[in-house]
């Protein structure tokens, strides 16, 4: 039964909040400079399996170990967690030969593990472990040993697994990113696994899945009347009209902006044509460019919209910063 609630103490708080900061950078730090050989054996044991990883944990470590598995499988490395007790009751059978088992435990000793380390063994199956235990059962088991050992718990009792999940966390990341680094693997691959978060949008969205095409296009032919030029501007709505001649090709480029600073100047633009007001060799970018990039594009020179062509100039597509926006790309 939890004892009597005590009145808060803000600055105990704070106190306690502060040391668990310090106590598990400390541990961080240590395991920093105690890493060595047996941490790049681990990671070429990783490198050589044609199977996945298969992390397993219980309690905290558990937790801690589906984390980690979801950093592996999102970084070149597929891998799943497997909880020890449901293998002990057929989730074994998720184990081939050809994987490798990433055990977690502070102590080494956990029962659930231990229990299922003799099939492991029967079955060929590598085993790394990660643990505090450095002379425990998991430890003699294993074929490459990660050491998670910490002075101590965060915790005020030195109970509750607060340190020493924290370094396991970090164990998992640092051998995570070894691995992608061994592996080659780059954003555009992380980006594949991401299709739906914001990496995978901007590195995976090209300028050809947003852009305006065909009849959405605001085009008007170098000799086109002023009156026309800006009927093609308002009827598309995208503040901008492109220039082309009867091949298609890309001449120019007439903005608001560009109408805007033609009216400062008091100059008669009724009797003018498409070609004589154009802002000629306008700003371009490739269909099979990022989207990410015309984004860019526009930030850099303050525009909402960027025309898209082909190797040989011709007018292909507009993308508008509102097309942007809409796929979230920005």
């Amino acid at each position: 039964m939890l004892s009597a609630l005590r009145p808060f103490d803000a600055d105990q708080a704070l106190r306690l909040a502060r040391e668990t900061c310090d106590i598990e950078a400390a541990a961080l730090q240590a395991l920093g400079q105690r890493l060595d050989v047996r941490f790049t054996q681990a990671v070429q044991r990783v490198l050589a399996i044609r199977g996945r990883v298969v992390v397993m944990g219980i309690g905290k470590s558990g937790h801690v170990g589906r984390k980690i598995a979801a950093t592996l499988a999102s970084t070149g490395t597929p891998a799943f967690f497997v909880h020890p007790a449901e293998a002990s009751h057929g989730d074994l059978g998720m184990v081939t030969a050809e994987d490798l088992v990433l055990a977690i435990s502070n102590s080494g000793e956990s029962s659930e593990l231990t229990a299922i380390l003799p099939m492991l063994r029967r079955l060929g199956v590598p085993l790394v472990a990660m643990t505090g235990g450095l002379q425990s059962s998991l430890a003699r088991h294993a074929d490459e040993l990660l050491d998670s050992s910490v002075a101590r718990e965060a915790c005020p009792l030195n109970l509750a697994p607060t340190t020493s999940t924290t370094v396991q966390l970090a164990l998992g990341d640092a051998l995570a990113v070894a691995l992608l680094d061994a592996r080659g693997f780059r954003a555009e691959d992380f980006a594949r696994s991401h299709p739906g978060g914001a990496l995978g949008r901007k590195l995976l969205t090209h300028v050809a899945d947003v852009m305006r095409q065909g009849d959405e296009l605001p085009v008007v032919a170098p000799e086109a009347p002023f009156g026309a030029l800006m009927r093609a501007m308002s009827a598309k709505g995208l503040g901008c009209a492109a220039i082309a001649d009867a091949q298609g090709r890309l001449l120019g480029i007439f903005t608001d902006g560009d109408l805007r600073r033609r009216i400062e100047t008091g100059a008669d633009l009724r009797s003018a044509c498409a070609a004589a007001v154009m802002h000629a060799n306008p700003r371009t970018i490739a269909a099979s460019a990022l989207a990410a990039d015309a984004a860019a594009m526009m930030e850099q020179h303050g525009i909402t919209s960027v025309l898209v062509t082909d190797g040989a100039g011709q007018l292909q597509g507009l993308v508008h910063i509102r097309d942007l926006m809409r796929a979230k790309v920005i």
